[in-house]
């Protein structure tokens, strides 16, 4: 189904998951961070609260996320042989060791260590994401990691491969009527 693309082993009918899991924990990371600056700006503790409980969701997210990014890394030898995976891989952990961190100390702490560290938290791992981010659309785009090379009759897109039987490079399928 894949060809010579290295092929996505956390899938579910031919839909890899990872790409569908890693919104959740990016966003609530990234919202953490924003309420951080907005706790800093109004100094209304909801916007910590706010920030303790994306911190969380995130975290659980992020547990999945790292599920099947892994499954996907260890499914496919040639995932395995890219650099650029392993750094988004070690990027993302970074990522999840610095928010426990962060929330552990919120936790038990008060609402002013959002402003003495918090926020610096918060805000490397923001950096972090995007480092990871711009790596995994370098698996995607330019590695090809779990693109579907053959024709797809649900989609009408075919990317012009011999064993599909394709000629069109990298268009529609079907011709428009």
């Amino acid at each position: 189904m894949y060809g010579r693309n290295p092929r996505s082993t956390a899938q579910i009918g031919g839909h890899p998951l990872h790409p569908m899991l890693i919104p959740f924990p990016i966003v609530s990371f990234v919202g953490a961070f924003v309420a951080d600056l907005m706790f800093l700006w109004t100094g209304e503790g909801g916007w910590a609260t706010a920030a303790n409980w994306l911190l969380g969701i995130g975290l659980g997210t992020a547990v999945l996320a790292a599920i099947t990014g892994l499954t996907d890394y260890m499914g496919d030898d040639r995932i395995r042989r890219l650099g650029a995976a392993l750094q988004h891989m070690i990027a993302n952990v970074a990522v999840v060791v610095i928010e426990i961190i962060n929330l552990v100390l919120r936790l038990s702490g008060d609402e002013g260590f959002i402003g003495s560290l918090g926020v610096w938290l918060s805000g490397a791992a923001t950096l972090i994401l995007l480092y990871s981010g711009w790596l995994g659309g370098e698996l995607v785009y330019r590695h090809r990691v779990g693109v579907q090379e053959t024709r797809d009759d649900f989609s009408g897109y075919d990317d012009g491969h011999p064993e599909a039987g394709g000629h069109i490079a990298r268009g529609p399928a079907r011709e428009e009527r």
